[in-house]
Order: C-alpha cells, then structure tokens, then sequence
C-alpha cells in the first residue's frame, strides 16, 4: 500500500511539473543602439595625432576624442618609434628613453570619458631636450570596447588594428 501511495504521489508530482500556465506579460523592451536602431558588432574608434610637447604647454597635450566612449572602455595609445624599411614601428605607450647620464624621458597617456592627455615625464630636464624628443611626436589612439580587449595582445599595434577591423585613422 505504501508503495502505491508513494507512486501516486510522485506520479501526480511529475504531472503537475509539467503543466503550462498562461503566457506571462512580456518584458521589458531592451536599449537601442548609439544611432537608434538596434545594437550590433561593437566596433572600435582610432585617430591620428601629431604634437609639440613644450614649455608653454607644460609638456602635455589633451584631445578629446570626436566620438562617444563609453566607461567601460580602454584607451589605447602608440607612437611611432621608429622608421624600419619604409614601415613605421609603432609602440604602445609608455615608453621610456635612457640618456647617458642617466636620466629619462617617458611618453606617457591616460584618458577620461572624454578626452585623452599626452605627456613627457621621467627624470630628465624636459627643457633641455632637443626637438627630435619633442617636436612632431605622432600618436595612435585606438579606442576599445572593453568586450574587445579580453585576451589581446595589445602591445601589438598590428594585431590590435587586425583585430578591430581598423583600417585608417582620422588625423587631427
């Protein structure tokens, strides 16, 4: 008899589980995209730079950006190093550079929602540095999703550009 009370119950149990109810109200409509329509590949924005660190600007420069940015991402900022068989060498800041008297110089970045700031730094006299560290100083700044940024090699600025689809960059 247990057993048969047992069966009904776990029977009646496994019929009333898979019951359907009516249709509940629907949820919440979700957000659009920046432009309106519906979200979609969250793409990355770049630009080009070129800058004179000096005295009268105190060694920095700050440039907003031109186009949204959202908390959540990373800017990313290169210079261009050097010139190797006609292609530029593009490095991810900082980068520092090591005088004979034992002094340095960094290029240096860090960036708001809103905006992106250049500077030199380090322990040597900015104001004797010679115009080949101070003058025409060209800058990448690529602006990253930050879903984007998981597990790349970002120290890589041709991967970094592969990677997000990043063909030209506005000059400013």
């Amino acid at each position: 008899m247990k057993k048969f009370i047992y069966s009904f119950f776990a029977l009646t149990l496994l019929t009333l589980s898979a019951c359907e109810g009516p249709i509940g109200p629907p949820g919440p409509p979700g957000f659009d995209g920046t432009d309106g329509l519906d979200g979609g590949i969250i793409a990355s924005s770049a630009f080009e730079i070129v800058i004179d660190f000096n005295e009268a600007n105190n060694y920095e420069f700050v440039e907003p950006y031109g186009f949204e940015v959202f908390p959540s991402d990373v800017t990313l900022v290169y210079i261009s190093w050097e010139v190797d068989n006609g292609q530029d060498v593009w490095r991810l800041l900082p980068q520092n550079v090591f005088f004979d008297d034992n002094s340095v110089l960094t290029y240096n970045y860090d960036f708001t929602q809103n905006d992106v700031r250049f500077f030199l730094d380090g322990t040597t006299n900015l104001n004797t540095l010679g115009p080949e560290w101070t003058d025409e100083q060209v800058f990448r700044v690529v602006v990253v999703p930050a879903d984007n940024i998981d597990g790349l090699d970002i120290t890589n600025f041709n991967l970094v550009t592969e990677s997000l689809d990043i063909d030209n960059f506005q000059i400013k």
